[in-house]
């Protein structure tokens, strides 16, 4: 079963939210791609809604310095800062040998790929199921893959998403007992690839600073850090 996931609309402004990471006392909210940049006006709106139906906090997606302005006068404070990092699409590494079968997700994997996402990640971060439809809807198209070792466990997946043309790493995660094996660096490059066959040439990640080994895996595949990073934003309605 998936989580809800709502579309706030007011004019051609549009964000979707849904309960954060499964807590329903906080609301996760993110501009839908290709809409306007929130305006103050607007995420006010959402705001209000989001309390009458209960909601005590509200936490954004990682926004860029020019989403962030809307939210910012409403009131919204930095609650995480992220690296935003780029990768040009025309030049890609070689896939070594992958260590597990990269496959196409099916509904049926979504018990074990939260599983993994928990084993991955501190609880902050854990998609849950809501996380998880979010990341899925974040583009138009997206490609949900997952690493299948010999037992047939799931090891591994990766969500990349595709906006006209541009590219975005949502999700990635691999279980703690199977790093160092070149799953993550085996979905990432399925996912670059798929990108680059759609002629994207530019694909975006981001990543907490503290992160040293996704900085790493992603700068050694070829990904480089962007001037201006992200962050995530928070606001408390009671």
């Amino acid at each position: 079963m998936t989580a809800q996931v709502d579309v706030i609309r007011w004019g051609p402004e549009r964000a979707r939210t849904s309960p954060w990471r499964g807590d329903g006392r906080i609301a996760y909210l993110t501009p839908v791609a290709d809409a306007p940049v929130p305006s103050a006006a607007f995420v006010k709106r959402c705001c209000d809604q989001l309390q009458r139906k209960g909601f005590d906090q509200v936490v954004t997606s990682a926004l860029a310095p020019n989403e962030q302005v809307g939210f910012k006068a409403a009131g919204f404070e930095v609650a995480e800062h992220l690296y935003l990092l780029a990768h040009d699409l025309r030049s890609l590494p070689a896939s070594p040998p992958a260590p597990a079968v990269i496959r196409r997700a099916t509904g049926g994997d979504r018990p074990a790929v939260l599983a993994v996402d928990d084993l991955a990640f501190p609880p902050f971060w854990q998609l849950g199921e809501a996380g998880l439809d979010d990341a899925l809807m974040a583009t138009p198209r997206t490609r949900f893959r997952v690493a299948r070792l010999a037992d047939q466990s799931v090891a591994g997946y990766a969500v990349t998403g595709r906006s006209g043309p541009r590219g975005f790493l949502q999700r990635l995660a691999v279980r703690p007992d199977q790093r160092r094996r070149g799953l993550a660096q085996a979905l990432v490059l399925d996912g670059l690839r798929w990108l680059r066959r759609r002629r994207v040439t530019r694909a975006m990640v981001n990543t907490q600073l503290d992160n040293q080994a996704a900085l790493a895996l992603y700068e050694g595949l070829g990904f480089r850090r962007e001037s201006t990073g992200l962050s995530v934003l928070s606001l408390g309605l009671r």
